[in-house]
């Protein structure tokens, strides 16, 4: 057994056999650390390497690579979601328009928050809102510490959903399980499951958040180690699966293996990330695993 490696991974139903002893990586000792949220272990991951794997953000990847950061992604997808209804309104304010937010003051945790990466692109690809039309008001900058921040970013002191109520800010980006607790919060567009359901049948793909990603030294140095975590992370997704499928979205977007669909929709995210000045340079989804094939692989 190798010593104890630490993992930060969120409590999902597609962890927990890896995470309860259900599914143990063979010849493999890990330590789980627990962290909630789990958007917490994103910068000590990419600053400082605290965690062996970790799981982290896709936009937040994308700039750990530009940096040169030494973290490798598997290609395990942990979670994601569909984000027509991830901004919001206040107060039933639904005569306000995507297209009429140009100009206006949006709020957003981070701007190189994921939900908000894919909020952005969606606003772009469907209503012509460009990510440079609208001033981005945040709560935190982003988790690679050398990362910039477009001109049109502002950071505050205020609770984003404080603001939205005095009328500072016309929308807020936020998860919908968040948004469903904050009372007077309501959907920018009011046909989000409609949106949903016709951008699936267009892509073929549900928006990925976050990957694992393990400090490169692990897959240099013991690459079969790093494979039985894979391997494991397999098995806990696949114990995980109903016996009949229910077609959720958990169930659509849970997905191991560099397939076609994954990087399809990496890119996508890219893109995005490029033209929201996310991300400045080159970046390709084949490129974010070549490491993981080279050493570690699918066999």
């Amino acid at each position: 057994m190798t010593a104890p490696w630490t993992v930060a991974l969120r409590d999902y139903d597609h962890t927990r056999p890896l995470k309860d002893g259900t599914v143990v990586p063979e010849g493999v000792d890990l330590e789980f650390v627990e962290v909630e949220p789990i958007h917490r272990t994103f910068a000590p991951m990419v600053r400082e390497g605290r965690y062996d794997f970790c799981e982290l953000a896709i936009a937040t990847l994308f700039q750990a690579i530009e940096a040169d950061v030494p973290v490798v992604a598997l290609p395990v997808v942990l979670h994601g979601n569909f984000h027509h209804r991830s901004i919001s309104v206040w107060n039933g304010d639904t005569k306000v328009r995507p297209e009429d937010l140009a100009g206006r003051r949006i709020g957003v945790r981070a701007h190189s928050q994921t939900t908000g990466l894919w909020v952005r692109g969606m606003l772009s690809d469907t209503y012509g809102l460009r990510s440079q039309d609208v001033t981005w008001v945040t709560a935190e900058g982003p988790h690679v510490a050398t990362a910039g921040e477009p001109v049109n970013v502002e950071r505050t002191e205020a609770k984003l959903v404080d603001l939205l109520t005095a009328g500072e800010l016309s929308a807020v980006v936020m998860g919908s399980r968040s948004a469903d607790h904050v009372p007077g919060l309501e959907p920018l567009l009011p046909d989000w499951k409609e949106r949903q359901t016709q951008y699936h049948a267009e892509h073929g793909w549900v928006p990925i958040n976050h990957l694992i990603v393990v400090r490169r030294e692990l897959v240099e140095t013991n690459p079969d180690g790093v494979r039985a975590v894979y391997r494991a992370l397999q098995q806990s997704i696949d114990a995980a699966r109903p016996e009949i499928p229910g077609g959720t979205t958990r169930e659509m977007v849970i997905q191991y293996g560099v397939t076609d669909s994954l990087l399809a929709t990496l890119d996508t995210a890219i893109r995005y990330a490029r033209e929201q000045e996310v991300i400045r340079g080159d970046l390709t989804a084949k490129k974010i695993f070549a490491d993981f094939e080279k050493y570690v692989g699918e066999s």
